[in-house]
């Protein structure tokens, strides 16, 4: 991190580890998505989530900014709502159309926020399904900012 005196990795707190990261993931109740409209600028809304197996899924209306903006650039930011300990992913995002994904995602969405959705919310003639997945990472604890910060790149 050139420019706010960052430490070696091997100062402070050190590299995080991405199981930190996918932790923080996991127990975040909300995300931040950031997509990229037509005209090249920013657009930035809360969703609910669920990260499993290695990406986030969330849902939305299948007209929605968000969606219409991802089917045309699937290029996004997803950021956690903690900005103390922050995690954020550089991603790709997919429409999920796949049944048994759709029914495993609800199932998720479910158990984490105490609701009763059946798979027929996730209709994909209705809302979309978005999976995102991670293409760098970056995280950083808060009380260490100098010895924390961590990039993750994935293949």
């Amino acid at each position: 991190m050139p420019g706010y005196g960052v430490g070696r990795p091997d100062e402070g707190t050190g590299l995080l580890p991405w199981r930190w990261a996918e932790e923080k993931l996991v127990a975040s109740h909300d995300y931040w998505i950031v997509s990229v409209g037509p005209d090249g600028s920013p657009h930035a809304m809360p969703v609910w989530g669920v990260w499993d197996r290695g990406a986030l899924f969330f849902s939305s209306g299948g007209r929605s900014r968000k969606v219409r903006n991802l089917t045309a650039d699937p290029r996004c930011v997803v950021t956690i709502a903690d900005t103390t300990d922050p995690v954020v992913i550089e991603g790709t995002a997919h429409i999920v159309r796949d049944l048994r994904a759709l029914t495993r995602v609800i199932g998720l969405v479910n158990a984490k926020y105490s609701t009763s959705y059946d798979v027929e919310f996730l209709d994909p003639e209705v809302n979309a399904t978005v999976r995102v997945t991670p293409r760098r990472g970056f995280g950083l604890i808060q009380d260490d900012f100098s010895g924390s910060p961590t990039r993750w790149r994935f293949d």
